[in-house]
């Protein structure tokens, strides 16, 4: 799990083992696990409801879609990369791609200088390529995210290695057009919004998610499914 407050070197290598990951006992024992270390899945049992503004955020899914879920995270963060690679096609599969939700992406950067710098770069990417290159971007950074060993070294996702990663999912040209963009700091007034919105709700690890401006608080995918399912139905 990525902490602000309790984060270091011996947690970050904890959070990222893949010890817990790769199970034997099959995939709902895999993700549960991946859910409850992660921070994904808290211990409380009840959060309050937040208004949350979306506008101008980065999304998958139906524009119709009656519940809005955000996934609050760092690309520095290994629990976000287990998150990414494990869950995220779960929720896509099953609640993204039937209409159920549509799901935001925010940031909240803070292990080191790599996460502002990726974070922001990711913003920039959004700003000019549109929805469609984010997410393909945002996808292969987790990708291309160092072992948990190397997660709190500095100076891994320089400019010029994100310039590299961008290219490998657009253009050269299209990266450089980003380049330029990050170096004006084009994108720093969106990665701004979403440090606002991180103090306004109060969020404290990665990854941590939100159902329809509500802090996940379940220890199950199928507490996942069942609120969704639920602020599904207080739409109707």
């Amino acid at each position: 799990m990525g902490n602000k407050k309790n984060h270091n070197k011996k947690t970050v290598k904890k959070s990222g083992s893949s010890g817990w990951i790769i199970l034997a006992v099959g995939i709902t024992a895999a993700l549960a696990a991946i859910l409850i270390f992660s921070g994904a899945f808290k211990k409380d049992s009840t959060s309050q409801k937040n208004d949350i503004n979306y506008a101008g955020q980065p999304f998958l899914g139906d524009e119709k879609a009656p519940v809005e879920m955000i996934e609050f995270g760092d690309y520095k963060c290994p629990a976000c990369k287990n998150f990414d690679e494990q869950l995220f096609p779960v929720i896509e599969k099953e609640m993204i791609q039937t209409g159920k939700v549509k799901f935001y992406f925010m940031n909240y950067a803070f292990i080191n200088i790599d996460s502002e710098r990726s974070a922001q770069f990711a913003e920039a990417v959004y700003k000019e390529l549109g929805n469609e290159t984010f997410w393909k971007f945002h996808h292969q950074l987790y990708d291309e995210q160092p072992d948990d060993h190397a997660a709190e070294k500095e100076d891994i996702f320089t400019e010029d290695k994100l310039t590299s990663i961008l290219e490998g999912v657009s253009s050269k040209e299209d990266a450089e057009k980003v380049r330029a963009a990050y170096k004006e700091s084009a994108a720093k007034k969106a990665f701004e919004t979403d440090k606002d919105i991180v103090s306004e709700l109060g969020v404290k690890s990665t990854p941590t998610l939100f159902v329809d401006g509500q802090e996940f608080t379940g220890k199950s995918l199928d507490d996942l499914k069942k609120m969704v399912d639920d602020a599904a139905k207080e739409k109707k």
